[in-house]
């Protein structure tokens, strides 16, 4: 499983994608909760909960550049067939497909459960 990422980066970098994967899955949440509190077909809000799935994913950081791939998969689908305005979700679908490539982070569940183990040995 680390083969999907390149690392787990720490200090200013992991705080750097830290603070992208909250702002997408803020982004994905609210546009989420307007599109369901508006009367749309399900043609539409599907797309959104979708996004919202994978904003949730992001946001604990865990399976990663499988929910930034899913992120910017809906959201380029969104941006072509639901959207009045794509802006706002062809940014989405950029900015899950730089976490899909670059990574969680190491705050984040994908680096307890896949990151780089610490050996310790027993001296005695």
């Amino acid at each position: 499983m680390q083969r999907l990422f390149s690392t787990f980066a720490n200090g200013w970098p992991g705080l750097g994608l830290l603070l992208q994967r909250l702002l997408t899955a803020a982004v994905l949440f609210y546009s989420a909760v307007v599109v369901k509190g508006q009367s749309h077909p399900n043609s539409v809000v599907i797309p959104y909960m979708l996004a919202a799935l994978g904003g949730i994913l992001l946001l604990a950081g865990f399976w990663t550049p499988v929910a930034g791939a899913l992120t910017a998969i809906v959201e380029m689908w969104i941006s072509v067939c639901c959207a009045e305005d794509p802006l706002i979700p062809i940014m989405l679908a950029t900015l899950g497909a730089t976490l899909a490539l670059l990574g969680p982070g190491a705050w984040s569940i994908d680096a307890r459960l896949f990151g780089r183990k610490h050996i310790e040995t027993f001296h005695g």
